[in-house]
């Protein structure tokens, strides 16, 4: 605000001096008393000027940076985002305050009052010098308060706080005003001026007259240049900053970082924006969570099928293996240990058998008690389904056994379990009710793979493989066959082999 008051200063010394030197013909400006009277003038405006800005900004600079919530922290929020307004406007009330001091007050005191010279004054005090300062001390106070918003709205929200907007094309439009009509018409007036003077003088002076008419576009030049590229530097800067800003976040969640947050500096159109990327951002990271705690209860293949919209709800026909794993002698053990142990062991039992079942491209549909019932082929088509199911079965087995070594070195019991093999066409699809809905298999192939399951306990077998299953391998490891058996609910015999 000093720098843009001071340059003001020196932009009135060049408008009277060049513009309307008749202005100042009866004016002394080495005398004490007039000296006197406007460095005492100066000094009130400043001291006012201070005091009204610090009343404006008692409460924002007590809060340091942490707004309160309520009507009080709305308000303050508010007054936030209305400071370099505020600002601008103060500065302009000063100058208004100036004009009538110099060309009403003093003359009037002095006994020198005119008429048109106070308009004079008031014209190149408050239309020329108070406007291009007020601007200028609007633009850089912005320009400086940006850096202070990201810490007033660290969520971003300031559209919440209701604050009268500046627009990106009001501000262009103003610029354009003032950097185009202004000076056109300060130096069509001035033109005018020198003209009427030159119909006026004696022969032997137009020279002189011409000669100030040129001083005058040199100096109105050379100012207006100067003032437009300050002006333009900061107008540019408004428009230029939260762009970057949005882009450099649109890139990091680009290259995948939804942990990104865009500052949002302005209450405009690129405020609005910036605004909305992040509530965007706030989405794709609750998608996200969402996908994760989903990928949680479902396989991700199956999470994946429903998010991306390729599982058919209605239902389709899948060929497929089904396996299903059952822990042996699980009611007995439930019963003589603690709850919380059965509970972490269970969860590290299905952790291994999930880790090896999706290993070879099968999936979890559920848990059951201590039951696991898996799928291979399905969502996602697989012709090897058979080899993978049998290949999960093994890898089950084998870290089932790599986790009873460290059982039996803590003094735990050891845990085991039988797995059922078989192979078909089933109905995949999301089934249940609206308000809850799992992905399902529905097919006498699902029985029948939980019969054999069952068969283990009576054949003294870890793992039995349904013959349909084994036709269906393209590399067949050794298996035992055993006499063809009735499995409950099944009319026609089944025919099983016993892996390993």
């Amino acid at each position: 605000m000093l720098g843009g008051n001071l340059g003001g200063v020196l932009l009135t010394v060049a408008y009277f001096r060049f513009l309307h030197p008749a202005v100042l013909q009866h004016e002394n400006m080495h005398s004490v008393t007039e000296l006197g009277y406007f460095l005492a003038a100066c000094v009130a405006l400043v001291v006012a000027g201070r005091s009204v800005a610090r009343r404006w900004s008692h409460r924002l600079r007590l809060a340091n940076g942490v707004l309160p919530s309520g009507a009080v922290g709305d308000g303050l929020r508010k007054g936030a985002l209305l400071v370099p307004a505020r600002l601008a406007v103060l500065s302009f009330a000063c100058w208004i305050a100036a004009a009538v001091l110099w060309g009403i007050a003093w003359p009037l005191w002095t006994e020198s009052f005119s008429l048109i010279d106070a308009v004079r004054k008031g014209v190149g005090l408050v239309f020329v010098s108070g406007t291009v300062v007020s601007v200028y001390i609007f633009l850089a106070i912005e320009r400086i308060w940006r850096e202070r918003i990201p810490h007033i709205f660290p969520d971003g929200a300031l559209t919440a706080a209701k604050a009268p907007k500046l627009r990106v094309r009001t501000r262009m439009v103003i610029l354009f005003m003032l950097m185009s009509v202004l000076p056109m018409a300060v130096l069509s007036v001035a033109t005018l001026g020198r003209t009427n003077a030159l119909l006026q003088v004696e022969i032997e002076t137009p020279e002189v007259v011409i000669n100030n008419l040129v001083v005058l576009q040199v100096v109105l030049a050379v100012t207006g240049l100067f003032v437009a590229m300050r002006l333009a530097n900061y107008v540019a800067d408004s428009v230029s900053q939260p762009l970057r800003m949005l882009v450099s976040s649109m890139r990091q969640v680009k290259a995948g970082n939804l942990q990104v947050h865009c500052p949002v500096v302005s209450n405009d159109e690129l405020g609005e924006a910036g605004e909305g990327f992040n509530q965007m951002v706030q989405g794709l990271r609750e998608r996200e969570e969402i996908r994760e705690t989903f990928g949680r209860y479902v396989s991700p293949q199956v999470r994946d099928e429903i998010l991306t919209g390729r599982a058919k709800l209605e239902g389709g026909l899948r060929e497929v293996s089904v396996l299903f794993a059952d822990l042996r002698g699980f009611t007995s053990w439930v019963e003589s240990t603690d709850p919380t142990v059965v509970v972490a062991d269970l969860n590290v039992y299905f952790t291994e058998m999930d880790t090896a079942i999706r290993e070879c491209g099968g999936l979890v549909l559920q848990y059951i008690g201590d039951e696991i019932e898996a799928v291979f082929g399905a969502p996602q088509a697989d012709s090897s389904h058979a080899d993978h199911a049998v290949a999960a079965a093994l890898a089950m087995q084998s870290r089932l056994d790599a986790w009873n070594i460290t059982r039996r070195a803590a003094g735990k019991p050891e845990l085991h379990h039988g797995i059922g093999i078989h192979s078909g066409k089933v109905v995949a699809g999301s089934i249940g009710s609206p308000s809850r809905m799992s992905y399902s298999l529905v097919g006498d192939v699902v029985n029948v793979a939980s019969r054999i399951q069952s068969l283990n306990k009576e054949l003294g077998t870890r793992v039995l493989v349904s013959a349909v299953t084994r036709q269906s391998l393209s590399a067949k490891p050794p298996m035992r066959p055993f006499p063809s058996v009735r499995v409950k609910g099944r009319v026609a015999e089944v025919e099983v082999f016993a892996l390993g």
